[in-house]
């Protein structure tokens, strides 16, 4: 089932249990508003640096680019002494699956919703409330929609975006990212990446 918009789910209009939904979702941090900064879309990140910011493992990593659930869109791995280069819009969307895995989110309706992200402008991402009820992944572009499906019972969880899109930031100030066109040399690769080309020219071998 494609991901779903939010608009026409409205539950009602009781005034107690609308405020009652308002007060959740501002708990939850799902009306997260602030417009983040412009990100530079020609830095790229390697895949652990890209682990880290994610808070995923590397083997998750490597699974879901070569099931092309989230590919590096800057760089991907061609040969032995290339690099994935992942950017920070892949990294945003690599955090937001990891927390619908989380939650119990079918790996189908998370290829579905990563699809409909990947078809979104960077900056119409952070203004983006992803709700779940476990089941269906519904798209809010406004409060009015997140609290219309909380308080229709629909929303049983939500990420905003755009307080994903801060948490990246915030991670990556600290972590090393590189230009598109200047590569670091092979040796510098990191442990993990060194076996997954082993792996991989065991099978090419």
């Amino acid at each position: 089932m494609a991901v779903s918009s939010g608009e026409g789910k409205t539950a009602g209009h009781d005034p107690a249990q609308r405020e009652s939904a308002r007060e959740r979702a501002g708990e939850q941090g799902l009306l997260f508003d602030e417009r983040p900064a412009a990100v530079a879309d020609d830095i790229g990140y390697r895949g652990p640096t890209a682990c880290s910011a994610a808070g995923i493992t590397y083997r998750q990593l490597d699974y879901w680019a070569r099931t092309d659930l989230v590919q590096p869109t800057i760089r991907a791995a061609q040969g032995s002494g290339s690099q994935r280069l992942y950017s920070f819009r892949d990294i945003l969307v690599l955090k937001v699956v990891k927390r619908l895995l989380d939650t119990g989110v079918s790996l189908q309706q998370i290829r579905t919703a990563v699809h409909h992200l990947r078809e979104r402008g960077v900056n119409d991402l952070a203004q983006i409330t992803l709700m779940s009820d476990g089941v269906s992944v519904y798209e809010c572009t406004s409060a009015d929609e997140v609290i219309d499906l909380l308080q229709g019972g629909q929303g049983v969880f939500g990420i905003a975006l755009g307080r994903v899109w801060r948490e990246v930031e915030g991670s990556l100030a600290e972590l090393p990212g590189e230009r598109a066109e200047v590569g670091l040399p092979p040796e510098a690769d990191h442990p993990s990446d060194e076996l997954a080309q082993r792996r991989r020219a065991r099978k090419t071998g």
